[in-house]
């Protein structure tokens, strides 16, 4: 059985948009899109490259796959959208998720008219419950999407579970693992699984690790007839040349190379936060993480945000999950902005 049967017959059919860049091989003069034809200085004057080769060729190499098996999306955000609509016929499919999670899974999947199905994490520690989540596999599901490690809790999901997912999911649903913080944890990608597996994917985005938030590049990893099913229903022209033009850039020495320094620091500074936090009163438990940020459940969670606040400092109030409604969530900074953090929880007292 190939990935594609579970997609939508529609979109299967779908014959795609032909953008001007699609004709433009072997080109020297082009009066094909309607472009201006005088350049500003700034070579934006022609539309950008649906998909950059040097983008593409050099995600392939950095994730360990074929330049076929990558799709450049704006964020992972919108590879997941693509997901849901290509596989989620509304009214008729289900999407699975384990919340607490990110919530882009369910709001793609309800714009689209698809069933949210969920599969909580484990109250205890908040891991995957794996064998939960099969059992709430129905024939509607389509997609199963697993985040490691998880957003907003930070747990990561062992590898072995993933392949576990992996081979019971197979001919049924497509499992689509969200790796948006996997370079801050001691695991690998499942990348590797692409390979093996073509109802498998992986997210990857250049947001968190390379500090490319505000260019929006991320990209799905999965079977060429799944990349290929996908940018059959994307966008022309999803990325901005100067996006393409920051992420090479980024992926590129010297840049490259102060990226994984930053992480370095970062999955220290997280140990050394963490234990520094466990010493308050103020807090009740300061969550494992694998990820980028801690998620830290409090005594007074409003009076912990109100003194943040007050000092003009931003966490993320997480207290909507299920769960976590005694909870907040920091991103890891600088070793100064951590300082500044733990300085102000310190203050707060205990409730009586």
């Amino acid at each position: 059985m190939s990935v594609l049967d579970l997609a939508r017959a529609d979109v299967r059919a779908l014959v795609p948009y032909s953008s001007a860049r699609m004709e433009a091989a072997g080109g020297e003069l082009f009066l094909n899109a309607n472009e201006s034809a005088w350049d500003d200085g700034l070579g934006l004057n022609r539309y950008p490259d649906p998909q950059p080769k040097a983008l593409v060729e050099r995600l392939a190499q950095l994730y360990g796959v074929a330049p076929g098996q990558v799709l450049v999306s704006r964020g992972s955000d919108e590879a997941i959208d693509l997901l849901v609509r290509a596989f989620c016929a509304a009214g008729e499919s289900a999407v699975l998720i384990s919340p607490p999670t990110f919530g882009m899974y369910a709001v793609c999947a309800r714009v689209q008219g698809a069933t949210v199905i969920e599969s909580p994490l484990r109250p205890t520690d908040f891991s995957l419950d794996i064998d939960a989540l099969l059992a709430a596999v129905t024939p509607s599901v389509r997609l199963v999407f697993v985040c490691s490690p998880n957003n907003p809790t930070g747990a990561l999901v062992p590898r072995d579970g993933i392949e576990r997912l992996a081979k019971a999911l197979a001919g049924r649903a497509v499992l689509v693992v969200d790796e948006a913080y996997i370079e801050f944890a001691g695991q690998g990608s499942a990348a590797t699984l692409v390979q093996q597996h073509d109802h498998v994917c992986v997210l990857r985005t250049l947001s968190k690790a390379y500090a490319l938030a505000g260019a929006r590049i991320g990209c799905l990893l999965g079977d060429e007839s799944l990349v290929g099913l996908l940018r059959r229903i994307m966008a022309p022209y999803p990325l901005a040349t100067p996006c393409t033009d920051a992420a090479l850039q980024a992926l590129a020495s010297p840049a490259f190379d102060e990226a994984l320094v930053h992480v370095g620091t970062i999955r220290h500074e997280r140990e050394r936060m963490a234990r520094r936090l466990r010493t308050l009163p103020s807090v009740r438990e300061v969550m494992a993480s694998d990820a980028n940020f801690l998620t830290v459940r409090l005594h007074d969670v409003a009076a912990s945000q109100a003194a943040l606040l007050a000092a003009c400092i931003v966490v993320r109030d997480v207290r909507r999950y299920t769960g976590l409604d005694d909870a907040l969530r920091l991103t890891i900074g600088r070793p100064q902005d951590n300082d500044r953090v733990w300085d102000i929880l310190a203050t707060i007292a205990v409730p009586a």
